[in-house]
């Protein structure tokens, strides 16, 4: 397994892309309401990325893919493709924003409620958010990869939801996608030892039913098989000397 490790220099471009991403969240919060559909909020993250940021959104055409940002409904896991799909109240919606600026990728993703969910569809997302915040907190020099999935799994598995285990989150640089793979469960003291300037993503997808999921028809969307409501949250961040910086986090935002 080849990690590259970034050097100041880098990951100064790396801040600027990933504050650029968490921007695009910040940006279209407003617009997720009842009747909107997803494609209408993919053009305006694609407008607002090349227009106002100079920039371009990673995953279109990235092996395919044919938008701009993925918008993830209720009982969808990942990487759902915008299109006619109206929201509705009591959906809740992931969108995962991916910026590349001058060369650096952004990566970062939240949930957001239209209306008021179901309470487990609530639920999911909470447990979903606490994960993520949990395996950031293992974050530092010494620990391991095992060390951040293990966090994850025992949290969400305490309250009663599932991990998702075919997809995880992974380096990134000039690369969308590079090693390592960060996996959302584990065991302690397992897997790849972390060093300063290491950069990934924590990702975690948790259902609130089982955690076994299927690929659609389109071959991108991933839905949980039993229907469950799914959640994800996703930050960008660098391993520091003595811990971790989030670098999709603006000031005066909560993980």
């Amino acid at each position: 397994m080849s990690v590259h490790i970034k050097s100041a220099e880098e990951l100064e471009k790396m801040r600027v892309s990933g504050r650029l991403a968490a921007e695009v969240l910040r940006m279209i919060a407003p617009y997720v309401k009842p009747g909107v559909t997803t494609g209408e909020l993919d053009r305006i993250c694609h407008d607002y990325i090349v227009n106002e940021q100079g920039a371009y959104p990673s995953p279109l055409n990235y092996h395919g893919f044919p938008k701009s940002v993925c918008t993830t409904v209720n009982h969808q896991v990942c990487h759902g493709i915008p299109g006619d799909r109206e929201l509705r109240d009591g959906d809740i919606l992931n969108i995962d924003i991916t910026v590349n600026k001058d060369g650096w990728h952004g990566d970062t993703s939240k949930m957001f409620y239209v209306g008021e969910p179901s309470k487990k569809a609530r639920k999911a997302s909470e447990v979903a958010h606490e994960s993520m915040v949990r395996g950031i907190e293992q974050v530092r020099p010494g620990a391991t990869l095992g060390d951040i999935g293990h966090a994850i799994q025992t949290y969400a598995e305490s309250q009663h939801c599932s991990v998702v285990r075919e997809y995880c989150g992974h380096g990134i640089g000039q690369g969308f996608h590079e090693e390592p793979q960060v996996m959302h469960y584990g065991r302690p003291g397992e897997g790849l030892t972390l060093e300063p300037g290491m950069v990934f993503t924590i990702e975690p997808m948790i259902n609130a039913g089982k955690r076994h999921v299927k690929l659609l028809k389109d071959g991108w969307t991933v839905v949980t098989k039993d229907h469950s409501p799914s959640a994800q949250w996703e930050h960008t961040l660098v391993v520091t000397e003595d811990g971790y910086e989030v670098l999709t986090q603006l000031p005066g935002d909560p993980l």
